[in-house]
């Protein structure tokens, strides 16, 4: 007898989710016949169009006593003044009816190489660019010191599709502070 109360109960637990699985389809259907008109719809403009501004970037870094020493430590033997070259990548991620754009941007470097070094580091920024083309931004800073904080803030010139950045950045680590002045160029395209 136990068997059978057993087989019963797995008989009607297996009713009770087939009949749960049928309301939730029945659920299904209707809300998706009432979102029909949403279907129709078309969609709004893009709140910005894409532009590629990726581009060279250079410019010379400043590092503390405290950047040369902790380099040392790990048998990198630079002077306080080191070449950086390396590439943005840009990216829009809203532009409002001003020109105000709010903008993300990767920049990986290779510093050093004057020295026959070639030191890497990884810029990640989150930024705002005006409509006249002062920008400022602010991320994590990747390198063989360790990781930091960079604020950054200049300004693009243009000139018909050419783009002229030039920037000033401050890395704070525990090493120490790094200075940065940086330019380049993108077309925009």
């Amino acid at each position: 007898m136990h068997a059978e109360t057993i087989s019963h109960s797995r008989t009607r637990t297996a009713r009770t989710i087939l009949h749960t699985a049928a309301r939730l389809s029945t659920a299904a259907t209707l809300l998706l016949a009432l979102s029909a008109p949403v279907w129709g719809q078309t969609l709004p403009p893009r709140v910005t169009r894409e532009i590629d501004m990726s581009g060279p970037r250079f410019g010379l870094t400043m590092l503390s006593a405290g950047n040369v020493d902790k380099l040392k430590e790990h048998e990198i033997t630079v002077r306080p003044l080191i070449s950086q070259f390396g590439w943005q990548f840009e990216r829009r991620l809203y532009t409002n009816g001003d020109g105000t754009t709010a903008l993300t941007e990767w920049i990986p470097l290779l510093s050093g190489l004057e020295q026959g070094q070639a030191l890497p580091s990884l810029n990640w920024l989150v930024g705002v660019r005006t409509n006249r083309g002062a920008e400022f931004g602010i991320g994590p800073n990747i390198t063989p010191l360790g990781v930091g904080l960079v604020l950054t803030g200049g300004v693009t010139v243009r000139s018909g599709g050419l783009n002229i950045p030039l920037n000033f950045a401050v890395v704070s680590s525990q090493s120490g502070a790094r200075i940065s002045i940086m330019t380049g160029f993108n077309l925009r395209r």
